[in-house]
C-alpha cells in the first residue's frame, strides 16, 4: 500500500529549519570519553587524591626528598591521558568511519545522512537489514516486517503497514517502506543500541571485576592500619621525632598504594584496541579482547564469515520453458526489497516484459519470496526444502546432489494464482537457480588455529545443511568428513537441555532460523561455555547481542554492527587470531603486572603490622620506596604489561595472584624487618640509616628476584630489561651523592653484604613459592 505522502519529503529549507531548531536526532552520546573526562579520570582519583595528602605531610616536614613519590603522581596522570587520548582519536575515527547511515527522502531523491542528522518529520526509506533510528508512522509499506524483540522481548517479526508506528531500535527483517520521523533525539528511543554500542564502556570482565575487588580490599586495610601506625611511630619517636614518626607513617602508606596497577589495566586494553584498530578490527568495547580470549566456543556463520558472502549466478536448470522462467527470474530480480541473490539474479537477467503486481518479501524465517504477475500467475523463489516440504521430483532430487556439492541452490515454482497466506497452492517446480559462493583463502588456516587452541567450533547457517555441510568439509572443520554430518535445525528439540545435549555433539547445521540462533547460544552459555557468535547479517543480530561477544563484519548490516562489540572493518574472518592473541597477551600481562604491584602492597602492610607490633620505626623512607617501587614495578610493569605473551588464559585470575602475592609479599616484608634488625645488632649506635640501607638492598634483591620468576621464559629483551634494572640499582648505591643525598642511603661493605645475603635468602624462598604457584600455569 503507498501513501502519496511518502514521496517528495522535506526541502533543504525544512531541514535547515529543524536543524536550527534543535530538532535532530542527535542524542549527544560521545564514542569515547572527552578529552575532558579523560584527564579528570586519570587525575581525580582516590589514590592520587591520598597519596597528594601524603605528599603534603611530607613537605610539611621540610624534609623533600621523601616526596618524590608525588612524582609518580605526575607520571602516572600524564601517562595515562596521554595514551587515552591517542587512543581515542584513532578509535573515534574508526568509529565514524563504521557508523551506520540512514537514507531519507528531501527534495524528492534519496540520500544517505548520519543517524545523528535526521530531523523531525524526516521521511526515512527502510530496507531489510536496516535498524530503525527513530520513531513514527509508516507512511508506505511493501510486505514490511520489523524485530522488536531489543524493545520488547518478542522475538517474531510484528508487520507493519500503513499508519502503523515503527521505533528506534527495532531492525527490518523484511520488506521495504517509509515513515515519518516524529520523535527524533531525546524524544524517542534515540538509536539506544546504535549510541550504546560505540560508547566508551568498560564492561564486565575478569580482569576489571578482579582489580576492582584488590583495590577495595586495600583501601580498607590501609583505613585500619592508618591510624595504628601513626600512632605507633608517634609513641616510638617520644613526641621529639614527630618528623621521622610522620614520614615513617607516609613511607607505610605510600607502599600500600597500587597507583599504577589501574593504569596499566586501562592502558593494556587502549594499546590492544589501538592494535587491532591497525589490523581492521574495530573494539567497541575495550575489554572486549580480553573476553575474545577467554571464549571457548565459537559459532560461526557460514556465509561472510566461512564464504565471501558474496554470491554470483552460476547456472540454470530448466524443466521446459525456459523463455518464460527467464523472465519469472528477471521479475524476481528486480523486486524492491532486493538481498544478495537478487543482486547476483539481476546481473544475469535483465528486466524483462512482464509486470509484477505484487508478492511477499523474502525473510531469513521463511526462506522464500514471491511475485505476483498480471496474467502469469504467481511464482516463488526459495530453499526446495522450504517450498517443497518433502517433496520429490527429478527437479528436486537434482536439488540435493547439487546441494552436496556446496552449491546454493534455489527453486522456482510457479503457481495459477497468490496464496491467501503462505504458499500458494498448486505449485508447480520449473527451474534451479545454482548460486557459487567463494569459500576464504584464509578460513581453514583460521579455523585450524582455534582448533589448536581448545576452541570449539560451531557453525550455524540458514542454507541447506549439505550444502553447509559441503562448505565445513572443504574448510577443513575438526571431525567433520561429509557434508551428510551437517543436521537439519528444523529437527532440533526446543528444550535447552536438550539442545545443548545436541550441540555437544554435532558442530554443522543448516536451515537455521534466526530464533534458533538464539536459542543454540544460550543453550550453551546454560552449560557454562563463553561463546562468541560471528554474523553479518540482520539475522544474527540478535544471537550477537546475547553471545559473551559478537563479532560483526564490516561489510554486515547495519543492526548487526551495532550491537557487536568487535567489527571486522574489511570483513576478514581471519582477524579473530590477531584478537585472540591480544587478549591473551592482555590477561597474561596484566596477572604478571598486578603480582608485581600487591607483593609491594602486601610486603609494606606486613612492615606496618610488624613495627605497630614492634613498637620501632619504619624501615623504609618514602624516597627509598619511591626508588624500589620504580626500579622493580612501575617501569617492569609497565613493560611487561605491553610486551608479548602467548601463554593460553587460565581461569582464576584474582585468586592465583593472591596465591603469589601474599606468600611472597610476607615473605620480602619479614627479610626486610631481619635485615634491619640484623644491622641494628651489629651496629646499635648507627641510627635509623642503617637499617634502611639493608632493608632497601633486601627489598630490592628480593623484588628483582620475583620479577625475573614471572618475566620467565626468558627471552633477550626480558634479560636486557632484568639486567639494566639491577644496573640502575647498583648505580644508585655506588655513588655516594645519589644514594645519601637523594635516597637517603648509608651505604657501607658490611650493609651491603647483609642486606644481599638477606635479600638472597628471601629469592630462595620466593622461588619455592613461585614453582608451587607457577607450575600449573606454565603447564596450561
Amino acid at each position: 500500500m503507498l501513501d502519496m505522502r511518502a514521496t517528495a519529503g522535506l526541502t533543504a529549507a525544512q531541514v535547515a529549519a529543524r536543524v536550527a531548531a534543535g530538532r535532530t536526532n542527535a542524542t549527544g552520546a560521545r564514542t569515547s570519553r572527552s578529552t575532558a573526562q579523560i584527564v579528570r579520570a586519570n587525575v581525580v582519583t582516590p589514590f592520587n587524591g591520598l597519596l597528594l595528602a601524603l605528599f603534603v605531610v611530607i613537605l610539611f616536614t621540610g624534609r623533600w626528598q621523601n616526596g618524590l613519590f608525588g612524582l609518580v603522581i605526575v607520571a602516572n596522570t600524564a601517562i595515562g591521558v596521554f595514551q587515552e587520548v591517542r587512543a581515542k582519536r584513532t578509535l573515534d575515527r574508526l568509529a565514524v568511519l563504521n557508523a551506520p547511515r540512514a537514507r531519507v527522502v528531501r527534495d524528492g531523491r534519496v540520500e544517505e545522512v548520519a543517524v545523528a542528522d535526521v530531523v523531525a518529520d524526516d521521511l526515512v526509506e527502510l530496507r531489510s537489514g536496516d535498524q530503525v533510528v527513530a520513531d513514527g508512522p509508516v507512511l508506505s509499506a511493501a510486505g514490511l516486517e520489523v524485530d522488536e524483540s531489543l524493545l520488547t522481548g518478542e522475538s517474531d517479526p510484528v508487520a507493519k503497514d500503513v499508519g502503523d508506528e515503527v521505533r528506534s531500535g527495532s531492525i527490518v527483517v523484511a520488506g521495504t517502506g517509509r515513515f515519518t520521523a516524529t520523535g527524533v533525539g531525546a524524544e524517542a528511543y534515540a538509536t539506544r543500541l546504535t549510541a550504546e554500542a560505540r560508547r566508551f564502556t568498560v564492561v564486565r570482565s575478569e580482569l576489571v571485576t578482579g582489580t576492582n575487588r584488590l583495590l577495595r580490599w586495600i583501601s580498607l586495610l590501609m583505613l585500619v592500619v592508618g591510624p595504628l601506625l601513626l600512632w605507633s611511630q608517634l609513641r616510638v619517636s617520644g613526641g621529639g621525632g614527630w618528623q621521622d614518626a610522620l614520614t615513617g607513617a607516609v613511607a607505610a602508606l605510600v607502599g600500600m598504594v597500587p597507583e599504577g596497577l589501574v593504569l596499566l589495566t586501562s592502558l593494556a586494553f587502549m594499546v590492544a584496541a589501538v592494535t587491532l584498530a591497525r589490523r581492521q578490527t574495530l573494539v567497541q568495547e575495550l575489554p572486549a579482547v580480553e573476553v575474545l580470549a577467554r571464549v571457548d566456543v565459537v559459532c560461526l556463520d557460514k556465509t561472510g564469515t566461512l564464504t565471501h558472502g558474496d554470491i554470483v549466478f552460476d547456472r540454470l536448470v530448466v524443466d521446459g520453458g525456459e523463455d518464460e522462467v527467464r523472465e519469472a527470474l528477471a521479475l524476481c530480480a528486480s523486486a524492491p526489497d532486493a538481498n544478495a541473490t537478487a543482486g547476483a539474479l539481476a546481473a544475469e537477467f535483465t528486466s524483462g516484459t512482464w509486470t509484477r503486481t505484487g508478492g511477499v518479501p523474502f525473510s531469513s524465517a521463511r526462506k522464500w519470496s514471491s511475485v505476483d504477475t498480471a496474467d502469469r500467475g504467481t511464482w516463488v523463489l526459495g530453499a526446495p526444502e522450504m517450498v517443497f516440504p518433502g517433496g520429490s521430483g527429478a527437479l528436486l532430487d537434482q536439488a540435493a546432489g547439487i546441494a552436496a556439492q556446496g552449491r546454493r541452490v534455489l527453486v522456482l515454482a510457479s503457481a495459477p494464482a497468490p496464496g491467501a497466506d503462505g504458499l500458494p497452492a498448486g505449485l508447480a517446480a520449473r527451474a534451479l537457480v545454482v548460486l557459487a559462493e567463494r569459500v576464504r583463502d584464509d578460513a581453514a588456516d583460521t579455523l585450524r588455529y582455534f582448533a589448536e587452541q581448545g576452541v570449539a567450533l560451531r557453525v550455524i547457517s540458514g542454507d541447506n545443511p549439505r550444502t553447509v555441510g559441503a562448505v565445513a568439509v572443504s574448510v577443513g572443520l575438526p571431525g567433520i568428513t561429509s557434508a551428510d554430518q551437517a543436521v537439519d535445525a528444523r529437527t532440533l528439540p526446543e528444550d535447552p537441555d536438550a539442545l545443548a545435549d545436541v550441540l555437544e555433539r554435532s558442530a554443522v547445521y543448516g536451515r537455521v532460523t534466526p530464533q534458533q540462533k538464539r536459542a543454540i547460544v544460550g543453550a550453551l552459555q546454560r552449560r557454562g561455555h563463553v561463546v562468541a557468535m560471528t554474523g553479518d547479517g540482520v539475522n544474527d543480530a540478535m544471537a550477537l547481542k546475547d553471545a559473551d561477544i559478537g563479532v560483526a563484519m564490516g561489510n554486515g548490516a547495519a543492526a548487526t554492527r551495532a550491537v557487536a562489540q568487535l567489527v571486522l572493518l574489511d570483513g576478514r574472518f581471519a582477524h579473530l587470531p590477531d584478537v585472540v592473541a591480544e587478549g591473551r597477551r592482555v590477561i597474561a600481562n596484566i596477572e604478571r603486572a598486578a603480582n608485581l604491584f600487591l607483593v609491594k602492597n602486601v610486603y609494606s602492610l606486613v612492615l606496618a603490622l610488624v613495627v605497630v607490633a614492634t613498637s620501632v620505626s619504619y624501615p623504609l623512607a618514602p624516597i627509598q620506596l619511591t626508588m624500589i617501587s620504580t626500579v622493580t614495578i612501575g617501569v617492569p610493569g609497565f613493560v611487561l604489561a605491553l610486551g608479548p605473551n602467548r601463554r593460553r588464559y587460565v581461569p582464576g585470575f584474582l585468586g592465583r595472584v593472591l596465591r603469589l602475592a601474599v606468600p611472597t609479599g610476607v615473605v620480602i616484608g619479614l627479610a626486610a624487618f631481619a635485615g634491619d634488625m640484623v644491622v641494628r645488632g651489629l651496629e646499635p649506635d648507627a641510627g635509623p640509616r642503617a637499617g634502611q640501607t639493608v632493608a632497601t638492598v633486601v627489598v630490592v634483591v628480593a623484588s628483582l628476584w620475583t620479577l625475573s620468576l614471572l618475566a620467565r621464559p626468558f627471552d633477550r629483551w626480558k634479560t636486557a630489561l632484568l639486567v639494566g634494572l639491577a644496573g640502575v640499582v647498583a648505580l644508585v648505591l655506588a655513588v655516594p651523592l645519589v644514594a645519601e643525598k637523594v635516597f637517603l642511603l648509608a651505604v657501607t661493605p658490611q650493609r651491603l653484604l647483609v642486606g644481599v645475603l638477606v635479600g638472597l635468602v628471601a629469592g630462595v624462598l620466593v622461588e619455592l613459592v613461585g614453582r608451587v604457584v607457577l607450575r600449573p600455569v606454565r603447564a596450561a
